[in-house]
């Protein structure tokens, strides 16, 4: 999905990233509280929150604030108590979309992404209307210059990578879902500075948006169910050609 990932690269060279980083931080230590609810408070005995963890150091949010964050998923410290929740929609022209949120307030967060939706030209869907064009996976992200492929392929596939993609100025991973922690571990051991790493949602087919106008549509309800404080991930399956979004981010 080179389209969809290229659009993530530009949203951050153009400072989006950096400009959202205390809103960043707010989202990564919601979903380590949750992970830490869950699993247990032992980054090393539960996966879900080492992968968070890692996301968070990666963001270079600050050790006080992802201790804090543990500490108030098992209870150590009072906090609200937030509960996972998805919402699967279309935008324009056919685009499938998959929401996960987390809120302390169900009713309130879904009237607020089905309006979301709707007043960005797309629609609430029910539960499974879009889920199964879905599959859980495990994505990296490295620089190209920071090695050949010969050289991911010998320290990520024996870890358990299953396919490594050229994007252009940028190599994609992916991985099992379970693999994703031996993959970055493998990575780093290897001296492979990686970018990102994060549990994603894969479409299994994608809807091809070359046109500006397009795109832009499409965007405007990713990008306003972004905006969401309970939204945590966005995931669709649209295929922008890169002149395209260049165009979108000029």
């Amino acid at each position: 999905m080179s389209g969809h990932s290229k659009w993530h690269s530009i949203k951050h060279q153009k400072g989006a990233a950096d400009a959202a980083r205390g809103k960043l931080f707010a989202r990564l230590a919601r979903q380590i509280e949750v992970a830490a609810r869950d699993g247990g408070g032992d980054v090393e005995a539960n996966p879900t929150l080492r992968t968070m963890v890692q996301k968070a150091r990666d963001a270079s949010m600050p050790k006080d604030n992802i201790e804090r964050a543990i500490k108030r998923g098992t209870g150590e410290l009072e906090g609200v108590t937030y509960e996972s929740v998805t919402y699967e929609g279309y935008a324009t022209n056919g685009v499938a979309v998959y929401v996960e949120a987390l809120t302390d307030n169900r009713n309130r967060t879904g009237a607020e992404v089905k309006n979301v939706f709707t007043r960005n030209g797309g629609s609430l869907a029910e539960p499974g209307a879009v889920a199964w064009q879905f599959e859980r996976k495990g994505v990296l992200i490295l620089e190209k210059a920071v090695a050949t492929e010969d050289d991911l392929m010998l320290a990520a596939l024996d870890a358990g990578a299953e396919d490594i993609e050229d994007q252009g100025d940028t190599w994609q991973i992916t991985t099992g879902p379970t693999d994703l922690h031996a993959v970055r571990t493998a990575l780093d051991d290897a001296g492979i500075a990686v970018t990102s790493a994060d549990l994603t949602m894969l479409p299994s087919t994608t809807v091809g948006l070359g046109e500006a106008s397009a795109a832009k549509s499409v965007l405007r309800v990713i990008d306003a169910l972004e905006e969401h404080d309970d939204v945590q991930n966005v995931f669709a399956n649209f295929d922008i050609p890169d002149d395209v979004l260049q165009t979108v981010y000029a």
